[in-house]
């Protein structure tokens, strides 16, 4: 009977443990970016302005995102996440919107090498319109 109750309290334990190890390091970061004219490269003199927010849960590698914006030039004709890129140099296409139209949301499945670009700082929000192809509003993801 002793036996019993040692070894079950044993597992009881080890079980516990391993729930403390997993459960401690997953995790949700918030990521956020302001979307201005004057964060693109080159900047432009845009009177539109927008905010990008995003979570990642570091357990499942899902990012959920929500960009707005206003008072673009004209109709956004593409919105993505580039990267990897620092503030001021401009990157490819990492991630593609299923829309431009704000509000835009999405979720995704993120690899081992884009996580690390994103918590980095290395990824931004971009929208695009006619008149500014290469990007009319930016923004870097930072963490919160």
């Amino acid at each position: 009977m002793k036996v019993r109750a040692l070894l079950f309290g044993t597992i009881l334990a080890f079980v516990g443990t391993t729930a403390g190890i997993s459960a401690a390091s997953a995790e949700t970061v918030t990521l956020k970016g302001d979307l201005k004219g004057s964060n693109e490269a080159p900047p432009n003199t845009s009177p539109a302005s927008g905010q990008a927010t995003a979570t990642l849960d570091t357990e499942t590698k899902t990012l959920k995102w929500t960009v707005t914006y206003a008072d673009l030039t004209g109709p956004a004709v593409g919105a993505h996440f580039h990267g990897p890129s620092e503030a001021g140099k401009n990157a490819g296409i990492v991630l593609p919107f299923k829309s431009a139209q704000s509000p835009i949301e999405g979720t995704a499945i993120l690899s081992d090498t884009q996580i690390a670009d994103l918590l980095a700082g290395k990824w931004y929000a971009n929208v695009h319109t006619a008149a500014n192809p290469g990007g009319e509003l930016r923004g870097q993801m930072m963490r919160q």
